[in-house]
């Protein structure tokens, strides 16, 4: 899939903006708690105060904004778009509010995209993200210690015209270290590390009376996380190994212009892709090539960050995004990575980077579902456990996520 992400638009809306530090997320996860504080007064906060604790918006679709391993005084690992959210501002296209990680719809563009209307030219002008998982809200269902259920009801259109009636639901669970032991399948978590982890549970459900097909378009889930940044970070993606003829490119890397080799390298079974925010590049792995995990790896603040995701088989449909109808409008990818960067202006609109994972497309009948988990763990500590833990979760040693 070769998304024409919604972030090139993000650009060109914000290309007069100047880049300056209130953009940038609060250090600790205080100083992110404080000000969303200020703005939003359902802000629910899950977790130990002590250890690891998640920040969460209905009013942003149910959006984990950031999370910690550390309690308050802990680093804040997602990017928090101060700036827009100061300004009480709704912008016209999208309202880049950030987050750590966000609940949309695909695909994008395309034949069956959600983001045009009916017949238009694929612009930027007539580029719209659905208010629904944009500036509306989130139902509250329930909130617990460690985790809270959300739900919203929603009918929306494609660009040929098929209407699409469901159920979102959306429950967000934090993980203990007995969670983590099970779930990632490792003996134990070495002494010196500390870890926070969530899971997105993403349901939906077609409260129609047509089945999805694949002739009038089909909706998948679609997962971002938007994370903070450093000078050094890299993003490792893994890859199945085959031939082209078999199991089609390994990447898909020229979403803003190719990728250049110093900023992506591809070793056997991975890629590694700088994620410093200092060039716009995205990155994608299509479903026959995915496996269900993407990591990131900040060495000089000793943060080792791994997503864990649902993974569909090499025979599904992952829907494909790109501005423009598709010859093939079901070959997309099941796993992303992007990084920001300056536009063509000069300008950028914050220090962070993403990694995405989508669903296949969801070809359901009437009260059929389909569920796309996602889940977030992020490691802090010495180089040596980092390194003993990445090994154990993913068979790569750490040293080969480095240029």
């Amino acid at each position: 899939m070769r998304f024409i992400c919604y972030l090139c638009s993000l650009f060109l809306l914000f290309a007069a903006c100047k880049k300056d530090e209130t953009a940038v997320s609060g250090k600790t996860f205080q100083d992110d708690l404080n000000f969303l504080k200020s703005y939003h007064k359902d802000l629910i906060v899950l977790g130990d105060s002590m250890a690891a604790q998640i920040l969460i918006v209905p009013g942003y679709q149910a959006r984990v904004m950031t999370s910690t391993t550390s309690g308050k005084t802990g680093k804040s690992f997602g990017w928090i778009n101060y700036d827009l959210i100061r300004s009480g501002k709704i912008e016209k296209h999208i309202n880049a509010f950030g987050g750590e990680e966000r609940f949309w719809l695909g695909p994008e563009g395309g034949q069956f995209g959600l983001y045009f209307p009916q017949d238009s030219a694929f612009t930027f002008n007539n580029w719209q993200v659905p208010p629904a998982f944009d500036t509306e809200p989130f139902v509250v269902k329930n909130v617990y210690r460690d985790s809270a259920v959300f739900t919203r009801d929603l009918s929306i259109k494609n660009y040929s015209g098929t209407t699409f009636d469901l159920n979102i639901s959306r429950t967000i669970k934090m993980f203990n270290e007995s969670n983590l032991i099970k779930i990632l399948q490792i003996e134990a978590l070495p002494q010196d590390v500390k870890f926070g982890g969530f899971e997105t549970r993403n349901k939906i459900i077609n409260t129609g009376k047509e089945t999805w097909k694949k002739e009038t378009g089909l909706l998948s889930v679609w997962i971002l996380s938007m994370l903070n940044a450093t000078p050094n970070g890299v993003v490792a993606v893994p890859y199945r190994e085959g031939t082209t003829d078999e199991l089609g490119p390994v990447v898909t890397d020229d979403y803003f212009g190719k990728v250049p080799s110093e900023r992506l390298v591809q070793k056997s079974g991975l890629l590694v892709f700088k994620a410093d925010a200092r060039q716009r590049s995205k990155i994608g792995v299509s479903g026959k090539r995915a496996l269900p995990w993407i990591a990131s790896y900040e060495p000089e603040e000793g943060i080792l960050t791994l997503a864990q995701f649902s993974l569909g088989t090499a025979s599904d449909s992952y829907v494909n995004s790109q501005w423009g109808i598709q010859e093939n409008p079901f070959s997309g990818d099941a796993v992303n990575a992007y990084n920001d960067g300056p536009n063509d202006t000069g300008n950028q609109l914050g220090e962070f980077y993403e990694l995405e994972s989508s669903s296949p497309g969801a070809m359901l009948a009437p009260g059929d579902s389909l569920i796309h988990i996602h889940r977030t763990f992020h490691f802090t500590g010495s180089s040596k456990g980092l390194e003993q833990l990445f090994k154990s979760i993913t068979r790569h040693e750490l040293s080969e996520v480095k240029f």
